[in-house]
């Protein structure tokens, strides 16, 4: 099997998400129900009514991504017959996309997905008080040149670190508010297009993050991880991992390290994959993949049209 499903990360919420699944497939209302019923919570009604302030938190936005993803899966599985094991070469998804992926492919149930994220969410606010950490996104720069700039901020004190590795182009540096503004400008010495502040809660996998790295080590070794289905190309290292403590010790890692998409996406047809299908995610992760690897072909399923169409062809 030539395709990699992949699944996308914090950003790609947006009120009204999920909706016309719900409305659609009895498959994707259960997920809804079940994640409600794990977390406590009528989270759903904030997918779909918001307020987006709500929709936005950190510890509701990762889970409802999470909930919308699996609910593609769980109609595709309903309607097609989806078998991950069959149908897919590997799993990956961006920073909490890896969980979404794991889940898909078995590693945990959506129960303990959906709680996991919660606790990721909310330890990944605390660890760093508002207004102390930072993340801009470097428009125009290489990986090399963005490294150059998270070092050089990071020598005038503070922490300044690359977190996300996007895609050609695309590289988001995270740590210190003061850092962060420093790299802000030294990029734009560097030649770097544009240099623009990300409106987050929290400056995400840098070193500030520890506590939260460490609130999740905790948490997973309290929950069951199996094989899954389909290897998963892992953020941190971009490359596959199946054994479960692996997986356990990596997502771990994941929270402090650098999300090395471009590395990830880049290696795909190495490993036979020549189709990527993001499950859900307003064709973010689409929209990289083709700024990666423009050979690759994608599908982006989202709507009701778009499942059952795919669904048909598996």
């Amino acid at each position: 099997m030539t395709r990699a499903f992949l699944f996308p990360g914090q950003g790609s919420q947006q009120v009204g998400m999920g909706k016309t699944l719900a409305d659609a497939f009895p498959a994707a209302r259960a997920v809804f129900q079940e994640v409600d019923e794990a977390l406590s919570q009528n989270l759903s009604r904030i997918m779909w009514d918001g307020p987006e302030g709500d929709l936005t938190l950190t510890e509701n936005a990762q889970p409802a991504i999470m909930a919308a993803s699996m609910a593609v899966i769980r109609v595709l599985e309903a309607e097609g017959g989806l078998d991950i094991a069959k149908h897919a070469a590997l799993v990956a998804g961006h920073s909490l996309g890896e969980y979404s992926a794991l889940c898909a492919a078995g590693a945990f149930t959506l129960a303990d997905t959906a709680r996991l994220l919660k606790i990721r969410g909310q330890a990944m606010q605390a660890a760093v008080a508002p207004g102390e950490g930072a993340m801009t996104a470097l428009i125009g720069a290489d990986i090399e040149t963005a490294e150059a700039v998270a070092k050089e901020a990071s020598a005038g004190g503070g922490v300044c670190v690359v977190a996300n590795d996007n895609a050609p182009g695309q590289v988001v540096i995270s740590g210190s508010a003061d850092a962060v503004a420093r790299a802000g400008e030294i990029a734009k010495a560097k030649g770097v297009k544009r240099a623009i502040p990300l409106s987050v809660s929290a400056p995400f996998h840098c070193p500030l993050m520890q506590p939260a790295a460490d609130a999740m080590r905790d948490a997973l070794a309290k929950v069951s991880v199996r094989a899954p289905a389909a290897p998963v190309l892992a953020n941190v290292t971009a490359a596959l991992v199946s054994e479960p403590d692996m997986i356990r010790r990596l997502l771990v890692e994941q929270v402090t390290g650098r999300v090395r998409w471009r590395e990830s996406i880049a290696s795909l047809r190495s490993l036979g994959v020549e189709t990527c299908v993001e499950m859900g995610g307003n064709k973010v992760l689409t929209g990289m993949v083709k700024r990666i690897d423009k050979d690759l072909a994608t599908i982006s399923l989202d709507t009701p049209a778009e499942i059952e169409a795919f669904a048909k062809g598996l």
